[in-house]
């Protein structure tokens, strides 16, 4: 596994560590993370701090250009929300931990032209397997199920 993921498995870490949601998240510009971040929804009683939010929030304003040279790693598969960020501001690839315990708008994304890469990292998937198990209501309120 390269470091980026290792980074954004990191990021998904300290976000249950604060007793948030473990979805972990950087974006990487010719080989430098120039932005991380992590699920803050509860920490920061945030209606839309997605990891990948995070990450682009964190990343801070940034020409067009470099989105567009850019990679976007997350640990689980992205949102409509978060792969709306994707598209619009043209991000050309996502690296995805894995797509098991909840497939995102990965149809759309491709559809869209972005490249996508599956890991199926087993981290990342015992860490969300854990955390629906433990904490339903809180996983529904993030996707927007009841």
């Amino acid at each position: 596994m390269d470091k980026f993921m290792q980074a954004a498995i990191a990021e998904a870490r300290l976000g249950l560590a604060e007793g948030g949601i473990p979805i972990g998240s950087v974006l990487v510009h010719k080989s430098k993370i120039i932005g991380r971040g992590h699920n803050r929804r509860i920490q920061n009683n945030s209606a839309i701090l997605h990891g990948e939010m995070d990450a682009l929030e964190n990343a801070g304003r940034l020409p067009a250009a470099v989105y567009r040279e850019s990679i976007l790693y997350t640990t689980l598969s992205p949102c409509s929300m978060c792969s709306g960020a994707v598209l619009l501001f043209g991000i050309p690839k996502v690296i995805i931990g894995e797509n098991q315990t909840f497939l995102g708008e990965e149809e759309w994304l491709q559809s869209r032209g972005v490249e996508l890469t599956v890991i199926q990292d087993s981290e990342c998937i015992a860490m969300m397997e854990r955390f629906i198990t433990e904490k339903p209501a809180l996983w529904n309120e993030d996707i927007g199920e009841d």
